[in-house]
This record gives structure tokens, sequence and C-alpha cells, in this order.
């Protein structure tokens, strides 16, 4: 039970901050600034990178703090945080402004959260009832 209350608290941080980064991409830079961004920092296909980045990080996080369809998700955030290491904070090294360590832990902290995330979650809560039959 510990472990399982250790990988909700997990869940939690890391959906959260996936959660923020999706909210931040869709409302406050809007999808056309973010596309701009990505452009700027040489992102291919920046308008549809950007369409999946902020999808995958605000539904992903979302779906991960619930842990729902949990292995997919941590494999579709940490595509999105593979293409944002390799892609942008890989020429920065690992520290300092712009270094990929912070992309690096998000991406390998989904991958293993979506598949040792726990039982304490939607998913387990909804398998766990029985539809009853009618008689």
């Amino acid at each position: 039970m510990l472990k399982d209350v250790a990988a909700l608290i997990g869940r939690i941080g890391v959906g959260v901050v996936f959660l923020a980064h999706g909210w931040q991409k869709v409302t406050e830079w809007g999808l056309d600034g973010t596309a701009t961004a990505f452009a700027g920092m040489g992102v291919p296909l920046p308008t549809l990178s950007a369409w999946f980045a902020a999808i995958v990080e605000l539904a992903g996080g979302a779906l991960l703090i619930l842990g729902v369809a949990m292995p997919v998700v941590g494999v579709l955030l940490a595509v999105d945080m593979l293409g944002a290491l390799i892609l942008v904070h890989l020429p920065n090294g690992l520290l300092g402004q712009g270094g990929y360590e912070f992309v690096l832990v998000l991406g390998v902290a989904a991958l293993a959260l979506g598949f040792n995330g726990g039982s304490l979650s939607v998913a387990r809560l909804a398998k766990g009832r029985k539809v009853e039959q009618p008689a």
C-alpha cells in the first residue's frame, strides 16, 4: 500500500507539471504563439508540434494524475520530452540555462510512472466495479 501511495504522489507531482505546461501552451501563449516559439527554436512542423505538445501535456498530465491509460500516457509524455530534449535542449548541455535536465527527468518519470504508477487510480477503481447483469 505504501508503494501505491508513493506512486500516486509521484503521478500527481509529475502530472501537475505536465498539466501546467500544456495549459500554458493553450491559454497563455495560445497555439499560434506556441507554434511561433517552436519555429524560432527550429522545431520541425511547428504548428503540428505545438498541437501535439499542448494536447499530450494537458490531457496526459490529467490522465497521469487520474491513473487512466497510464502506459500509453507515459509513452506519449516521454516522446514529447524526447522531442524537446533532442530538438531544443540538447545543444545547451545537461545543466544551466536551457539545459536538458528538466525535460530528461520529466520524460523518464512519466515513462516510469506510466508502467509503475501503482494501483490507486481511476482505472483500477473502474476495473474493480462489476456491472450486474439483468436477470
